[in-house]
């Protein structure tokens, strides 16, 4: 592309520069420079040099030609953003209100490009070798000899071989090569990403036979690729159902047709299982992208799919930005894991992104799930997609037995372990016969509820129907129940309102008190222990499931990471130890999320021939979430749910917008975001959107940052981001010199 000017977006994250900056391109550099190069431009008073991307190039001069500063250089090694990314950066710009920096900073999940490494071999004639090697011996010269006696037995060495083995200087092969003795030959190599037990001895394994209902599905999904008919489906099926079959024959089926797929997965953890399935049935031309990952083998990677080395590219969420060209498929594993869900600016949710992303490539978009998100699984409904099921297990094996244990009744027994009567009983058993366990605890859910452990009275909100959270102040000795989304707040109770009994309280427990219990109830038993603490270095994931895979350990206990996707034969007894800790999480969306979790844990028991069991502990069994859940009924829950969404306008029946904003003084702060509140009312009061708030966020000061939220909503997406807009543009006209503000659509979780 020709032309003298350049429109760039610096590399600075905040409102007042969130447009693109007009300069001159030397004429030094307009052979390197295009539409997404990363240059260095002076800027500001000063004229620091700070990064920034080109936006466009033109020929028009926006002020006087004289006064533009001129690029100064281009980013060596720096990456640039393709027509793809830019688009694609814009729309979520648009969508999610955020910086347009920050949201091309997102679509480039690697930033730099590392140094390449080569691979030099060493080649010479053996029998020209042999005669070299005579004469150096009578020489003295005992290096080069030694090096020619090696290449006259193989004549073609690594010279990674030659320098460590046999102690041989570059500047004794430097010197040979200008002697013209030896070849010195070199070869790109990339690192890989791969762990090393997923490619070593790796053979390729033939895939399965489908079912006559996953072949169905794979043939209309195929017949309408064939015809150029690309949208968003949903599969919809139970644990152990065989969705990862369905997922690898599209894949291998757009492959053929070449075009190349993306699959995002929800966790790390699951990275390793998934790796060995897909890499037995795809080889190389697989590779993974996720933060364990060096600088250096994100680099590679990205430069492969670049190159088009690669058809499969597998990982979390930021593996949705792979530079595929030929992109013909996303796949979305677990689609409604909170963990799509973006917890920094820009708020974006790779679900619908990724429906963006398939606009732009002619691409398809498929969604699985044992436990659909109520949106995917709303639009389902309303035939906005496709939706597929499978109803039954591959194998043919019955769902776990599921019982629900009153923790209510345990108390009154007298039993205060954490274990109940049954669990305990039932790992006992499972010891003596060596088969395996999973305790699950959801700490992620914990918000510090309050509930009573008598009668299960749980302290909520008479204004948004959501549990109150504890918040405790350590000078005043004294604690508080507060609303995270309206700030009403009570002093916190002694005694329980409903039955007057004083064990009402905060649910508090974790994964290295539950493994502590473990070894002293059952101390012969081997424990392994898996969570945030246990899982900081890169190989943890692996170590720890392999280790239980090989059944190195008769009981594996930890958080949400282990009930995802896993699938360990000899398991069949799955403990969910506080399915109320996630159950009264404090937003609108924990009936959800509980039963997910509750169904994902119940679904790693029993996957083989041996029949599984599980044991859910509650203090409200009778609730509807846990009554669904034990029965594993995901059409039952999800109408009773979806009419409390309906009733109290939260999503994906009606939309709702997350307001937060971040100033260095509190009253400040508290008055811009009532100035804030105050604007959405009045300029777009009718369309009638529904204001809450504002009020001190759940968490009120960050770095002695202030925060302050409130949260609008409507019952149609575009007025939130007309909302969101006009806002926007009131900001940009108004002189806040340090406070800032963020956009959240839809939140996963309260502020």
């Amino acid at each position: 592309m020709t032309g003298r000017f350049a429109n760039i977006i610096v590399d600075i994250s905040h409102e007042k520069v969130d447009r693109p900056f007009q300069y001159r391109i030397p004429e030094a550099l307009r052979e390197e420079i295009a539409v997404g190069t990363a240059v260095m431009i002076p800027f500001g008073r000063g004229n620091k040099l700070i990064k920034g991307y080109v936006m466009e190039i033109t020929d028009k001069a926006e002020y006087d030609e004289e006064r533009l500063k001129a690029i100064d250089s281009v980013v060596k090694g720096g990456i640039s953003a393709q027509g793809d990314a830019l688009r694609l950066a814009w729309w979520i710009k648009e969508n999610y209100g955020s910086t347009m920096i920050a949201a091309l900073k997102t679509v480039l999940p690697v930033k730099q490009k590392m140094k390449q490494l080569v691979k030099k071999t060493l080649v010479c004639k053996a029998d020209a070798a042999a005669a070299k090697a005579e004469e150096f011996e009578a020489k003295h010269q005992k290096a080069k000899a030694r090096l020619m006696r090696e290449l006259s037995i193989q004549p073609i060495i690594p010279q990674s071989l030659v320098t460590g083995k046999l102690n041989i200087t570059a500047q004794t092969i430097q010197s040979l090569e200008k002697a013209g003795l030896i070849e010195v030959q070199s070869e790109d190599i990339y690192r890989s990403a791969l762990p090393a037990n997923v490619s070593q001895g790796w053979q390729k394994k033939q895939p399965g036979k489908l079912s006559e209902k996953q072949r169905a599905i794979v043939d209309s999904i195929a017949a309408e690729f064939q015809a150029g008919i690309r949208q968003t489906y949903l599969l919809h099926g139970v644990t152990g159902s065989g969705k990862t079959e369905v997922y690898m024959e599209l894949i291998d089926y757009v492959i053929a047709q070449g075009k190349q797929a993306i699959v995002l997965i929800p966790e790390i953890a699951l990275t390793y299982q998934t790796l060995v399935r897909f890499y037995q049935r795809f080889g190389d031309r697989v590779s993974v992208m996720n933060s364990r990952l060096s600088a250096g083998e994100r680099s590679d990677q990205y430069e492969r799919a670049a190159k088009g080395a690669i058809d499969i590219m597998i990982g979390p969420r930021s593996a949705l930005f792979t530079p595929f060209e030929r992109l013909g498929l996303v796949i979305i594993d677990e689609e409604h894991e909170g963990s799509y869900k973006s917890e920094s600016m820009p708020k974006y949710h790779a679900r619908e992104v990724a429906e963006a992303l398939c606009r732009m490539k002619h691409a398809s978009l498929l969604l699985g799930s044992a436990t659909p998100s109520l949106e995917s699984y709303y639009r389902a409904q309303k035939g906005e997609i496709t939706l597929f099921e499978l109803k039954e297990r591959l194998a043919g094996g019955e769902l776990a037995q599921v019982y629900v244990e009153d923790l209510r009744d345990e108390l009154k027994s007298g039993n205060r372990s954490i274990f109940s009567r049954r669990l305990h009983a039932l790992i006992e058993d499972r010891l003596k016969k060596g088969e395996q366990t999973m305790l699950f605890i959801n700490r992620r859910g914990y918000a510090g509820f309050v509930s009573c452990r008598a009668c299960g009275y749980v302290m909520k909100c008479p204004h948004c129907d959501v549990s109150l959270s504890e918040h405790t102040d350590r000078h005043r000795k004294t604690s508080r129940l507060v609303c995270h989304y309206c700030g009403y707040e009570t002093p916190n109770v002694i005694n329980c309102p409903q039955c007057g009994s004083k064990y009402i309280l905060g649910f508090r427990a974790g994964t290295q008190q539950i493994e502590e219990l473990l070894h002293k109830e059952f101390p012969a038993a081997r424990v392994l222990r898996m969570d945030a603490d246990t899982t900081k270095s890169k190989d943890s994931y692996e170590q720890i499931l392999s280790q239980f895979a090989n059944e190195e350990a008769d009981i594996l206990v930890g958080t949400q990471m282990i009930v995802k996707g896993h699938d360990f034969a000899k398991v069949t007894l799955v403990g969910i130890l506080a399915a109320d800790m996630s159950l009264h999480a404090g937003d609108y969306r924990a009936g959800e999320r509980t039963f997910q979790l509750l169904t994902q844990a119940a679904g790693r028991a029993g996957r083989s021939a041996l029949a599984g069991e599980v044991v859910i502990q509650t203090y409200q069994p009778e609730n509807y979430t846990i009554i669904h859940a034990a029965n594993q009924d995901y059409e039952g829950f999800y109408e009773e749910e979806i009419s409390y969404r309906d009733l109290m306008m939260y999503p994906p029946v009606a939309h709702m917008m997350a307001v937060l904003v971040l100033s260095a003084d509190a009253l400040t702060g508290a008055e811009h975001a009532q100035e804030l509140a105050d604007r959405a009312k009045d300029r777009c009061g009718a369309k009638n959107p529904v204001i809450i708030g504002p009020t001190e966020a759940s968490i009120g000061r960050i770095n002695d940052v202030y925060r302050y939220i409130f949260y609008v909503k409507h019952r149609d997406y575009q007025v939130l981001v007309d909302i969101k807009n006009e806002l926007e543009d009131f900001i940009g006209r108004l002189q806040w010199s340090t406070d800032s503000v963020q956009f959240d659509f839809d939140p996963m979780s309260n502020y």
